[in-house]
This record gives structure tokens, C-alpha cells and sequence, in this order.
């Protein structure tokens, strides 16, 4: 009989449940700074709204959003966050992300998600850490 199994097991259990509620904390944590950097370099025309049109959201996106993408899986299907310029914005949001024939291009999704990228793997993976550490 192998001493102290049974607590091992029961840390062992834990560990999941921790760590669903630090990657769950540390990805709106992201998604908050990354929409707010967006805000931030979005295109202020005569009204404003593709900046105000920025937003995240567990799950899907409102339809017709133009998104940057989405994180998350099947496995973890609660853990699924999608960012996005939602309603009639994303139609114009597009044209300012790649430009057109009369008009350069003005990116603000995706050079935010790029240099911000490295950085939230990072603050995941230490909310995973923590999550090991706390169990």
C-alpha cells in the first residue's frame, strides 16, 4: 500500500476544475486588453462606431461579425471566446482592415492579436501553473 494515494488522488481530481477557472479568468483578462488596444486604433470616422462595435463574447459571435477568431475547442468548448466588430460596422471594419482598390489599408485587429499573441500564452500557461500549484 503506497502512504498518502488517496490525498494524491484528490489533488490529482482538483486540478483540472483549477485550472478551467484560472484559464477562464486569465482569457477574459485577454480579451479585455486586446479589445481595448483595438478600440483604441480602430478607424474614428464621422461616427465612431467600428470602434464601439469591438467587443469578445464566450461562444460565438453575433452574426455578420467580422471576427479575429476564436480560441478554444471541443474538449473545452466552455472555454471558446471569440473576438469581433459586430452589427452593420463589420461590413466597413473589413475595408478598413485590408483596404480596397481606393482605399490603403488601416489594420486594427490583427496587428493588435500579433503583438499581443506571445504575451497571453504566456499569462495561460501560468494560470494553468498556478492552477497545479493551487490543487
Amino acid at each position: 500500500m503506497v502512504e498518502g494515494l488517496a490525498k494524491l488522488e484528490a489533488r490529482w481530481k482538483r486540478i483540472p476544475k483549477n485550472a478551467l477557472i484560472n484559464v477562464r479568468a486569465a482569457m477574459e483578462e485577454s480579451a479585455t486588453e486586446i479589445t481595448e488596444e483595438m478600440w483604441s486604433r480602430a478607424p474614428q470616422g464621422a461616427t465612431g462606431r467600428t470602434g464601439a462595435s469591438i467587443g469578445w463574447t464566450w461562444g460565438d459571435a453575433p452574426a455578420g461579425s467580422f471576427t479575429i477568431g476564436t480560441v478554444g475547442g471541443r474538449e473545452y468548448a466552455s472555454l471558446k471566446i471569440t473576438i469581433y466588430v459586430a452589427g452593420g460596422d463589420a461590413f466597413y471594419a473589413k475595408f478598413h482592415e485590408f483596404g480596397t482598390v481606393k482605399m490603403a489599408a488601416r489594420p486594427f485587429f490583427f496587428p493588435v492579436w500579433r503583438a499581443r499573441r506571445k504575451r497571453i500564452r504566456g499569462r495561460i500557461s501560468r494560470a494553468i501553473s498556478k492552477a497545479i500549484k493551487e490543487s
